[in-house]
C-alpha cells in the first residue's frame, strides 16, 4: 500500500500564533489523503527551558487546537502535530493525531526528558492507532524526543501490529554528539523492519535531521540544514515486515508489558 507523506520542519517559539501560522504555511503544501508530521512541540512551543509554561495561556492553546482539526479537516489529511498539552490540571508532551473526518487521538510521551520531570506528567500507555488513509488502514506507532533511545518501545509497537513510525522531536542541543540521534532513527527502522517518519524543528543546533527511513535503512530523504523546510515523498508499506522480530530468541529473553 503506498501512501503519500509530508514531513515538516520550521521554527517553533512560545507564540502559539505564530506557530500555528508556521504550520498553516506548510500545510499549503500538503494534497488530500498526505500523512501529515510535524515536530515536537509544534502547536505549543517548546524548549530546554520548560518555565514558559506558567504563561502559556491554556485557552488559547485549546482554540489553536481546534483551529488545528479545522484545518486538517480542510485539507483532508491525516495530521500528527507535537505540543504540551493541559487537560485535567496537569501538563503532558504529545503526539496529536487529526484525521480528515474530524476524528482525534493523543500519544503522550511515557519517558520524560530531565527537564520536564516534575513539571509534566508521563503517559501511561504505548498504543498503536489505525488510521483509514484511501488505500485502506494503516497502523501507526508514535515516539516523541528522547525515546528515541528506547529500543524496547519501538519494538513493542512494531510487535503490536504498527507498519510505520512517527517519530516527533526537537532536537537542538549543542551537547549532542552530531549523528548520533541521526543513527538510532536508522537502527530502529532496520531492527523493526519499519518506515521512520521523524520531524524536527528548524534550529541552527539541531542535531537530528528531519528524515524517512525505509525498513531496510535506506534514508529516503533527509534535511539536515536547520532551515525550514519541507519534504514530500510516497513510501510503500508492503515493505514493512517482521522477518527479524519473528527470530527472537524469546525463550532467553522476553519484554514483558501489561496492556
Amino acid at each position: 500500500m503506498k501512501v503519500s507523506l509530508t514531513v515538516a520542519q520550521f521554527p517553533i517559539t512560545w507564540d502559539i500564533k505564530r506557530n500555528l501560522e508556521s504550520i498553516t504555511e506548510a500545510m499549503a503544501q500538503t494534497r488530500p489523503d498526505d500523512l501529515v508530521v510535524l515536530p515536537e512541540g509544534a502547536l505549543s512551543g517548546y524548549g530546554s527551558d520548560l518555565s514558559a509554561l506558567d504563561d502559556l495561556d491554556t485557552q488559547e492553546l485549546t482554540r489553536a487546537t481546534d483551529r488545528l482539526a479545522d484545518l486538517a479537516q480542510n485539507k483532508a489529511v491525516h495530521l500528527f502535530c507535537g505540543t504540551l498539552l493541559f487537560d485535567h490540571g496537569v501538563w503532558s508532551n504529545a503526539a496529536l493525531y487529526f484525521s480528515p473526518n474530524g476524528d482525534r487521538w493523543i500519544y503522550r510521551k511515557i519517558n520524560l526528558a530531565m527537564n520536564e520531570r516534575g513539571l509534566l506528567e508521563a503517559g501511561a500507555e504505548l498504543r498503536t492507532h489505525s488510521i483509514r488513509m484511501a488505500g485502506g488502514p494503516v497502523t501507526l506507532g508514535a515516539q516523541i524526543c528522547r525515546e528515541v533511545r528506547f529500543p524496547e518501545q519501538w519494538q513493542h509497537l512494531a510487535s503490536s501490529g504498527a507498519q510505520a513510525f512517527i517519530y516527533l522531536t526537537h532536537a537542538a542541543n549543542t551537547a549532542e554528539p552530531a549523528g548520533v540521534w541521526r543513527s538510532h532513527l536508522i537502527s530502529r527502522a532496520a531492527e523493526n523492519q519499519r518506515f521512520v517518519l521523524a520531524a524536527n524543528v528548524a534550529d541552527p543546533h539541531q542535531h537530528c535531521p528531519s528524515m524517512i527511513i525505509s525498513p531496510r535503512r535506506e534514508v529516503i530523504a533527509e534535511v539536515s540544514s536547520g532551515e525550514t523546510a519541507v519534504i514530500r515523498t510516497t513510501i510503500d508499506l508492503d515493505q514493512s515486515a517482521n522477518w527479524y522480530l519473528g527470530q527472537r530468541r524469546q525463550d532467553l529473553l522476553r519484554l514483558s508489558y501489561e496492556d
